[in-house]
């Protein structure tokens, strides 16, 4: 089993970190270009110089450095986060007020650096600030509802070339993602070199938090649950990454990338939902696919509540490397919002939630009928243990559930199980 520390870093050490490879299934190459800075993934750490001490930590204890080094030599420790502490010195002591008997001057104390982690996505963010103070209470979340902010329009045209680029299509259709920094989308991949005819796209740069969608870029958007986006060119990657969203032109405007598709969503093969039988809140999210894959569309069930999953129906779908897809679905712990688990760093469970979630869910119906369904470990990514049950019931042809930390349906051993729906019947992923 391999443990997530994180780690300070020396002024001694120069090195770059082994890139944690995303958790999907289907295997294929994730893009290869990437902007100077740093991108909002693990993959991308940054080693700065400066005088400070290493520091390892493991679940909130310091470990001694060579423990650590031979923990992550032999794999069995995984680095999750690192960063560069910046210390200030605290502010001045108010002067006292005169009195018959003043009172000595309080005593000021230094910030402690060891537990400050924190992961920096661009080279302009602001240094981590002090803990010293204790933190505050965070306000209740607000009630989700499944994630369908916005998504007004489903069965509007989009008029190509006719909405600015920095307009996000929220009237058709289109469910703004605003926690993610991109002004609503769901990812963005810059193409310079991408022109209508293109066989293949060479040239794919991945936005990062604080970029916006422009000139030359595809812009991809999340639809609401139930439903999927119908834009992608057909150029894609020339390593077989996927691309998809609408193609902002050079003249500032967004255009269609599959015209014999106007509406900016349609609606999946349907009959599959979530039941949430807990007492918290669970956000399910789905890749962007096509498009950057990050685990950010969600699919939110409040307590006692059901929501509808995208079941992609493979005739007339999108094709990777001319093979059919389904959709996956990262499962995150009870209590995580969308906000806090619908996104490939999560700080509240960088070992437990997005990208590192326990459980990928798969949904996908066949040119046959059948709609196929799938719970499994997120493996090689994530070890960790869902803290709930998970069962699939309905119109199913055998048993597939994960409950008390064990597998039920799959094979010996497997860690993980599928299976299958008869068209025009029901199924139910039963959180509880």
């Amino acid at each position: 089993m391999r443990y997530a520390i994180n780690f300070t870093l020396a002024a001694s050490l120069v090195a770059g970190a082994a890139a944690h490879q995303h958790g999907h299934k289907h295997f294929h190459a994730r893009n290869q270009a990437s902007r100077v800075e740093q991108r909002n993934e693990p993959e991308d750490v940054k080693w700065v110089p400066g005088a400070v001490e290493t520091v390892y930590e493991l679940n909130g204890e310091v470990l001694e450095a060579n423990e650590a080094k031979k923990g992550l030599d032999v794999g069995d420790f995984v680095v999750v986060g690192e960063t560069m502490p910046t210390v200030a010195p605290p502010p001045p002591p108010p002067a006292p007020k005169p009195k018959p008997k003043p009172k000595p001057k309080p005593k000021t104390k230094e910030p402690e650096l060891g537990a400050q982690f924190i992961e920096q996505t661009t080279s302009s963010a602001p240094p981590p600030k002090s803990t010293v103070a204790p933190p505050k209470p965070k306000p209740s979340p607000p009630k989700e509802d499944g994630g369908n902010q916005g998504g007004q329009g489903l069965d509007t045209p989009f008029p190509s070339g006719e909405v600015k680029c920095s307009e996000f299509p929220s009237s058709y259709g289109a469910v703004a993602l605003d926690w993610l920094d991109f002004g609503g989308w769901s990812g963005l991949q810059f193409v310079p070199d991408f022109t209508k005819g293109d066989v293949s796209i060479s040239n794919i740069i991945t936005g990062i938090a604080g970029d916006t969608c422009t000139e030359g870029c595809m812009c991809s958007y999340a639809c609401p649950p139930g439903y999927r986006k119908t834009q992608f060119p057909k150029a894609q990657g020339a390593t077989l990454q996927s691309v998809g969203g609408l193609y902002c032109n050079n003249e500032g405007y967004l255009e269609l990338t599959r015209p014999d598709h106007e509406t900016l969503c349609e609606k999946g093969a349907g009959g599959v939902t979530i039941q949430n039988d807990l007492d918290e809140v669970v956000a399910t999210c789905e890749t962007d696919y096509p498009g950057t894959e990050n685990m950010v569309i969600p699919s939110v069930a409040e307590p006692g509540s059901s929501v509808e999953l995208n079941n992609p129906d493979q005739t007339g779908g999108f094709l990777w490397d001319g093979k059919p897809i389904s959709a996956q679905y990262y499962i995150n712990p009870k209590g995580f919002t969308k906000e806090e688990g619908c996104i490939w760093n999560s700080k509240k469970g960088p070992d437990r939630a997005g990208n590192w979630a326990c459980v990928i869910a798969g949904v996908g119906k066949t040119d046959g009928g059948l709609t196929f369904l799938s719970i499994f470990q997120n493996k090689p990514t994530s070890d960790c243990k869902l803290d709930f049950n998970i069962e699939i019931k309905g119109d199913v042809n055998s048993k597939c559930a994960f409950i008390d930390g064990q597998w039920i349906g799959g094979g010996d051993g497997e860690e993980g199980c599928t299976t299958s729906m008869p068209e025009g019947g029901k199924a139910v992923f039963r959180y509880y």
